[in-house]
């Protein structure tokens, strides 16, 4: 048996890796690299003809979740490779590929990957998946991405636990650790567990849950009455608490109607399960629409934004009828793609929150803190190993509040372990 991480063991995104016997062999995610400052995506692996070679004999690719780190290269992929991705999370990865497909140029492009994306087949939750002799369940986790899973795979008696990427601060993260005690570990100790380190290098860190950031959003709100928000729009966890601190004041919520589609389907997924989800009351925004902007300047609202020319040519058709003292834009982002000497900076962001007289930077990290990693690693308590991954500083999970015999199973480099090779690039 074989474990190979193609990459992620020192680096955040762009995550491959891959399970293998000599009978069967299947890959965890196929991430892009993440895209620099400047927006350039350096990946040597972003070619038809790499992803051919890197795919060659795999029989099925599984993705963690939709963000392109996880799933960017996806498109590149053989027909005759089945890929698996979470049933929401298809429907949404649909809805943003459509949205692209407008860009002059990308036709030709977004028609492939929706085509693909159509076919893949759809993850539920404790739903096992048997390819060739591996068999693969997937398991609810929280993070800023929705409908995303960590993978219980079984193979030649070992057990493999690979979370994807993970939080514990989420309004879904109570579900973390009891998924893993009740679902998983009766059913037979786990082996090896690869895992997300992406806060390792931010460990002093605090992080604020999600219902305090929601409180702090209403704190805010309640300061001013025209109040724009940039977060990723496809989080339905931070659209949950902007839209709940909104629903308190009684405004009006506006958005494009990309960001209503995807609003759509959380309320049709998740919103059935949890009225925080039910996103009922979203105005499609449209500077034309005359009734809704005049609410909008009586009233005050909540509007959701992106760093694009669409949104500032919106914020520009209402800057006139807006007192600056009563404006604010949210900034709910990682903070250092607006950091102008960082090296993660990214110029489109810092040029849109510029147009604005107030900001509020007001943020949580979709991924786990040093503390649920933590957590994480001493309920699993994987006999042969502990695999990092998606983390910059793989090294400081020695760092972690765990064992000793734990951390001697810290794996970083290539080795064998009782049978199964184990590859790090």
């Amino acid at each position: 048996m074989k474990i190979t991480i193609h990459r992620g063991i020192n680096q955040i995104g762009g995550c491959i890796t891959e399970i293998s016997n000599s009978e069967t062999r299947i890959l965890i995610d196929l991430g892009q690299n993440l895209p620099d400052g400047e927006g350039v995506v350096k990946d040597d692996f972003a070619s038809r003809e790499a992803i051919e070679k890197i795919t060659q004999g795999i029989d099925a690719i599984f993705y963690t979740h939709y963000h392109g780190d996880h799933l960017g290269l996806f498109h590149y992929v053989p027909d005759n490779v089945q890929q698996y991705l979470g049933n929401v999370a298809k429907r949404v990865a649909l809805c943003k590929h459509r949205q692209l497909s407008y860009i002059k140029g990308r036709e030709e492009l977004s028609a492939e990957e929706i085509a693909k994306l159509k076919k893949m087949g759809e993850l539920s939750p404790g739903q096992s998946i048997n390819i060739g002799d591996i068999t693969i369940t997937p398991y609810f986790v929280s993070h800023s991405a929705y409908d995303a899973y960590m993978f219980l795979i079984e193979a030649e008696g070992k057990k493999i636990l690979h979370t994807g990427d993970f939080r514990g601060h989420g309004y879904l993260s109570k579900g973390l650790l009891p998924t893993i005690e009740k679902f998983i570990l009766p059913q037979g100790k786990v082996d090896f567990l690869i895992t997300e380190g992406t806060m390792l290098s931010r460990r002093g860190e605090k992080v604020m849950t999600e219902n305090e950031l929601q409180k702090e959003a209403g704190r805010i709100m309640t300061r001013y009455k025209n109040v724009f928000v940039m977060c990723s729009s496809t989080d339905m966890e931070r659209l949950a608490t902007f839209y709940a601190a909104n629903k308190h004041l009684k405004r009006p919520l506006v958005c494009d109607r990309f960001q209503k589609s995807i609003l759509e389907i959380f309320t049709e997924s998740a919103g059935i399960r949890s009225q925080l989800f039910h996103f009922d009351k979203v105005y499609d925004f449209n500077p034309t629409n005359g009734k809704l902007v005049e609410w909008m300047s009586d009233k005050g609202f909540c509007m959701f934004v992106r760093a694009t020319d669409k949104f500032k040519d919106y914020y520009q058709s209402l800057a006139t009828r807006l007192d600056p003292n009563e404006t604010v834009l949210i900034y709910s982002m990682w903070k250092e793609y607006v950091n102008y000497d960082g090296k993660h900076t990214v110029q489109r962001y810092l040029d849109f929150v510029s147009m604005f007289p107030n900001v509020e930077k007001l943020h949580t990290s979709g991924h786990a803190s040093a503390e649920c990693l933590a957590n994480v690693c001493n309920l699993v308590n994987p006999t042969l190993g502990i695999i990092p991954i998606h983390s910059e500083q793989s090294d400081n999970y020695r760092k972690l509040n765990i064992n000793d015999t734990l951390k001697g199973k810290i794996i970083t480099t290539s080795q064998d372990i009782e049978g199964v090779e184990i590859t790090t690039f």
